[in-house]
């Protein structure tokens, strides 16, 4: 609970000092051609009135549209946690396949819109690999230390976002 509030406070916080601060966020003629504000909701609520109200969803998810598979994803989501089930029925020995679970798993993907298949598939293996070898074969070691190397690793990722913001930002480097 207190990492939440401490979040909150924190994002509201950003985005109040950003609102103050930043001359012109919201008015895009305004700001240098270069910059990398804009004001966040001026641009999804148009982009969703163009979607859902002037192309209309069948132009992009339909028959007629570019995005049309992603409708079979909807199955895949109903079909997932079936083949967990089979799975837990086939074998029953096997403990570990009754903790899968694929609304969170798929719900995850959600969770994390700016990282690519590569980053989803590293949290995978880093998981796999301290919450069942580790685990299983070094528990004292796991006891002690992987909720530390946890924090570690989100601790270390906040770092270096922060620090390639400074580093590469104010110089105009755009990796694009």
């Amino acid at each position: 609970i207190a990492g939440t509030v401490i979040a909150a406070v924190v994002h509201l916080g950003t985005a109040w000092w950003m609102m103050n601060t930043i001359p012109n966020i919201c008015n895009t003629t305004f700001l240098p051609s270069n910059s990398p504000w804009r004001c966040p909701s001026d641009r999804v609520f148009y982009d969703a009135s163009v979607i859902w109200g002037l192309i209309g969803p069948r132009r992009i998810f339909g028959d007629l549209g570019i995005y049309s598979s992603i409708n079979w994803f909807f199955l895949a989501g109903a079909v997932a946690p079936l083949l967990v089930w089979l799975g837990q029925k086939a074998y029953p020995d096997r403990q570990w396949i009754k903790l899968i679970n694929m609304p969170v798993l798929i719900g995850a993907t959600v969770q994390m819109p700016p990282a690519t298949a590569v980053n989803y598939t590293c949290w995978i293996v880093v998981g796999f690999l301290f919450n069942n070898l580790i685990y299983r074969y070094h528990r004292a070691w796991w006891r002690r230390h992987n909720y530390v190397l946890s924090a570690a690793l989100d601790a270390g990722l906040a770092f270096m976002g922060v620090l390639l913001y400074l580093s590469l930002g104010f110089q105009d480097i755009n990796l694009d």
